[in-house]
């Protein structure tokens, strides 16, 4: 349920054109639907600017089906996220019309009614490396599915700051952020101090054994001394995308 939705049937109901009664059969489930394994929350977009969205992960193809079609229903677009190779495919069997980016693991199936209008502002989605990418492309789709204009700026880590300062006028001409990186988690720290604009760093899973799973560069980000860097969680790619929309917003 998002806004449009609601606004298109208040502005029927006005007109005399939709019965009260069948105006309140469309919202008999805000703010939230009992499907049994989940319930689906309709009301989100309208509480909190942000879409209910689809976790992948220990859902089977049965239970994704349902959620898209009850989604399809409100006339909300579909966005899922870590979603694997196989139930992407089966997904796309059931509903032909839907995209699937195989890097961010990512299935998107627009509804044209609720479709994103291009949000002002660019999102620029840097990465330290090319390791890093499956989850600044996380980022990257979720922030397009969103309406935003997104560029990226990959392998451009500390290891060869020449790479980096070669793109400034990239940095700078942002809007918002999103600095993607592994090992010790150093790159966020160098773009924040070039730039006057928001960074979300995002720390991963990419490094050698004293790396700790992304803890080490979690950690360094948190500790970075660049002023007002915002840190999401370990390989949050979504988390990301999420807060820079909020802050990108009109």
């Amino acid at each position: 349920m998002n806004a449009l939705f609601l606004k298109e049937i208040l502005e029927k109901v006005g007109r005399g054109e939709l019965p009260v009664s069948e105006a309140m059969e469309k919202l008999v489930h805000l703010p939230f639907e009992e499907l049994g394994f989940a319930r689906l929350d309709h009301h989100r977009e309208l509480r909190t600017g942000l879409p209910e969205v689809i976790w992948g992960e220990g859902k089977t193809v049965e239970q994704m089906t349902l959620l898209i079609t009850k989604m399809i229903e409100k006339e909300n677009s579909v966005l899922i996220t870590r979603l694997s190779a196989e139930k992407g495919k089966a997904l796309q069997d059931r509903f032909p019309k839907a995209e699937y980016y195989p890097e961010a693991r990512i299935l998107i199936l627009k509804n044209e009614k609720s479709e994103k209008s291009l949000q002002k502002g660019t999102l620029l989605v840097v990465t330290a490396g090319t390791s890093d990418i499956p989850v600044a492309e996380e980022a990257a789709v979720t922030a397009k599915a969103l309406g935003h204009e997104v560029g990226r700026l990959y392998d451009v880590g500390v290891a060869g700051l020449p790479r980096l300062l070669a793109s400034l006028e990239t940095l700078r001409a942002a809007s918002v952020l999103i600095v993607v990186a592994g090992m010790e988690g150093a790159l966020p720290s160098v773009v924040a101090g070039l730039v006057a604009r928001p960074v979300i760093a995002v720390p991963t899973s990419v490094g050698y054994g004293s790396h700790l799973g992304g803890l080490v560069p979690l950690f360094a980000m948190l500790n970075s001394c660049a002023a007002g860097l915002t840190v999401v969680n370990i390989d949050n790619g979504f988390g990301a995308a999420m807060a820079a929309h909020l802050m990108m917003k009109d």
